[in-house]
């Protein structure tokens, strides 16, 4: 299939990417200030701290901040002793634990919500998202149709394009991404620059490299500095053969993100460069940064580890057990071939690794 350039899409005009960034993090400072006065057991201190959480968890995404995301877990879980029987509260908990892939805890603070009277649309909408995670999309699609009337167009034409994205529905997934870009109305570029990312990562898992580069360009367009953007960018231009220009992508996002993975992918294209005692310093980094998160969060950390073992690493023993590790934690295709991938690794004879 032929994948449409950009330029044909709807272009909405959003705030300054970089302006907006800078605005986040204010808020952010403003709300844990006002936090740290208030009585946290008010309804209005409680719905505070909810939005405080989903902000982090947000800038956490968008620069690539595990500490973000870690202090987004700790308020939630203090809110919910604080305020246990409030839905907001445990919705907030709910939404962290799924960030850092704990889905069954996820679960189950979604039903104490409901119970405490949670929106029936809201619940669907976050079992939903959980449920694509771990590959249950028929079930998934369900709760989206069941959410749809309560949401925006956006909102539900984003979800539903990332939907069929997953389950490889490309030429439905395309049309949808588009329809969804063409109906926002808001003036965030944060949702329009994550549904550019996905439609990349769509085209990139179908092979399509022009394609998925012009969505992560497009998605760094509207948010310069939006990490998974710059990250995936940097592995489409080394499988385009320009290592170089994937080190020039890498080099900030390592400086500014906590996340090993970056650190991981700058070793592997200075190593493709040939550059391989500067590689080492970054594969070194990435296995000391791999083993504390692997440590402290291991349903969301144990098959990046893998990853990174069986092929920057070079120890397929470690990347065998973390793949069974995650196998045992979530039972999805993508673990399977974690998986089978770890025993065809251990399977090839023993290369040298500079």
């Amino acid at each position: 299939m032929t994948s449409r350039p950009v330029r044909d899409d709807h272009e909405p005009v959003t705030t300054n990417g970089t302006i907006a960034l800078v605005n986040l993090s204010a808020q952010i400072d403003s709300l844990a200030t006002q936090g740290q006065r208030a009585d946290s057991t008010t309804l209005f201190a409680v719905a505070q701290q909810a939005v405080l959480v989903d902000l982090l968890a947000l800038r956490g995404h968008l620069l690539g901040r595990v500490a973000d995301y870690e202090h987004a877990a700790q308020l939630a879980e203090r809110l919910v002793c604080e305020a246990p029987g409030d839905s907001i509260a445990l919705l907030a908990r709910a939404r962290t634990r799924a960030t850092l892939h704990r889905f069954a805890e996820a679960m189950t603070d979604l039903d104490a919500a409901g119970r405490a009277g949670a929106a029936q649309a809201t619940l669907d909408g976050e079992r939903a998202a959980i449920l694509q995670a771990v590959g249950c999309y028929a079930e998934a699609q369900l709760l989206l149709r069941k959410a749809a009337p309560h949401q925006s167009d956006f909102t539900m034409l984003s979800a539903l394009a990332v939907l069929q994205a997953e389950r490889h529905e490309t030429a439905e997934a395309e049309q949808v991404f588009g329809e969804a870009r063409r109906s926002y109305r808001g003036v965030s570029p944060f949702p329009l620059a994550q549904l550019d990312f996905r439609r990349g990562v769509m085209w990139m898992r179908e092979g399509d490299l022009p394609a998925a580069r012009a969505w992560f360009e497009a998605a760094r367009r509207r948010v310069p500095g939006y990490a998974p953007a710059t990250g995936h960018l940097a592995e489409v231009d080394l499988l385009l053969g320009d290592p170089e220009a994937a080190v020039a992508h890498l080099r900030p996002l390592v400086e500014t993100s906590d996340d090993p993975e970056y650190s991981s992918h700058l070793a592997l294209v200075l190593r493709v460069a040939g550059r391989y005692q500067e590689a080492q310093q970054w594969r070194d980094r990435a296995a000391e940064r791999y083993d504390e998160l692997v440590l402290r969060h291991p349903e969301a950390y144990a098959d990046h580890a893998a990853d990174f073992w069986l092929m920057v690493g070079s120890n397929v023993d470690r990347g065998i057990q973390l793949a069974l590790q995650t196998l045992v934690m979530r039972q999805t295709t993508r673990s399977y071939a974690l998986v089978q991938r770890a025993r065809a690794a251990s399977n090839q004879p023993a290369h040298h690794t500079p």
